[in-house]
Order: C-alpha cells, then sequence, then structure tokens
C-alpha cells in the first residue's frame, strides 16, 4: 500500500513539509512516482513511527545541544559551501556542511562533547571534537576540529556509518543514530536535557 506524503505525514503527525525534508535529503527508500505526487510505501511510514526515542540518560552531562539541520541543497553557487544534510554526501563534504556557521553559545555546544544533528526530528548525523570554536564577523560560530561520529543514510531500516576514531566515539554516535531526538529552539541549534529535571515535593 503506498501512502501520499500528506497521508504519511498524518500518520506520523507531522507537518508535510517535515516529511518531505527526510525524502528531499534521500533518506526514505521505496518511494515512488504517480504523476506530481511522491508517494511512500506504508511500511516505510509505520517503521518511522516505530523509531525510538533516543535515550540520553547514558551520557554524562546534564544538557546537550541539538543542531537542526536543514536538507542540503543540490546544486549551490560556486562561491558558496553546502549546508545541511543530505545523505549523498560523502564524509568530508558532509562533516564540512554541519561544523559550523550557526548562532549558538559555543560554550554550551562544547560542554555537550558530542552534538546530535536532527533532520525532522529524527537524529540523522553525530558530531563529536567540539573543544575547539571560531567566530565570524556576522557572529556566527564554526567548530573547524570538529568530527564526523557518525552518519545515517536510510532512516528506515535504518543504515548507519560509523566513522569516529575511537570506539567510545562511536559507541556514543550508534546509541544516538536513527532515534527521534524532539527539540524545539528558534534557530538551528537547541538546547535539551538529558535526564528529567527533578520534581520534588515537601509534605506539610
Amino acid at each position: 500500500m503506498l501512502l501520499t506524503t500528506g497521508q504519511a505525514a498524518a500518520e506520523l503527525d507531522c507537518a508535510v513539509t517535515t516529511f518531505r525534508r527526510l525524502i528531499h535529503a534521500g533518506l526514505i527508500p521505496g518511494t515512488a512516482r504517480r504523476g506530481v505526487r511522491v508517494m511512500v510505501p506504508l511500511e516505510v511510514v509505520l517503521a518511522l513511527k516505530d523509531r525510538p526515542v533516543a535515550d540520553l540518560a547514558h551520557l554524562q552531562v546534564p544538557e546537550i545541544a541539538v543542531l537542526r539541520a536543514d536538507v542540503a541543497p543540490a546544486t549551490r553557487q560556486q562561491s558558496e559551501q553546502t549546508q545541511g544534510f543530505s545523505a549523498s554526501l560523502p564524509p568530508d563534504e558532509l562533516l564540512a556542511a554541519l561544523q559550523g556557521r550557526w548562532r549558538c553559545n559555543p560554550a554550551s555546544v562544547a560542554a555537550g562533547q558530542i552534538l546530535p544533528v536532527t533532520l525532522s526530528g529524527y537524529v540523522v548525523a553525530v558530531l563529536s571534537g567540539l573543544q575547539q570554536w571560531a567566530k565570524d564577523s556576522q557572529g556566527r560560530h564554526s567548530f573547524p576540529d570538529a568530527v564526523l561520529a557518525g552518519y545515517v543514510t536510510d532512516l528506515v531500516t535504518p543504515v548507519t556509518h560509523l566513522t569516529a576514531p575511537t570506539r567510545s566515539g562511536r559507541q556514543a554516535a550508534s546509541r544516538l543514530l536513527g532515534a527521534a531526538l524532539p527539540s524545539h529552539s528558534g534557530g538551528p541549534v537547541a538546547y535539551i536535557r538529558t535526564r528529567p529535571t527533578a520534581i520534588t515535593s515537601q509534605e506539610s
């Protein structure tokens, strides 16, 4: 059974534009065209719906930053550097597209030790090596020493590629890649707690 992108988005309880980003990034297999419509297999949508929410409790920090990426453009001006995520980018180009030029609190990003990259609410890449940063004339920060710890090329199975040079880095990436990780922010970077804030009460 094939669903339209609108039906798929309704099944996933998200906006159509949010779901289409996953298609445009090359993360959804099995799509087909019927005229101008893109059709998606029902089993693909159900697999996305069953993706687990990322468990952050194992992280040894109280808060991490999350980079909320857009889709990398298919074409760009020669003078421009690609920004965003696409499953078709080779690892070195993907790292360059994700490692900077965002408005953020760089010390908070570095303190988290790793940086999950999400597209439409799913973790599609993980960066590490964030201890050094640079600021441009427009107040945007980049992390020139960032390392691509891992990335996804198929979100449904998912198909993950672990590229961190250390075993601990690969383990950290494998725990996050392909998982759902909701975040809310007015900009490209959000900050989320790794565990629920404790609520205490006093009995009278």
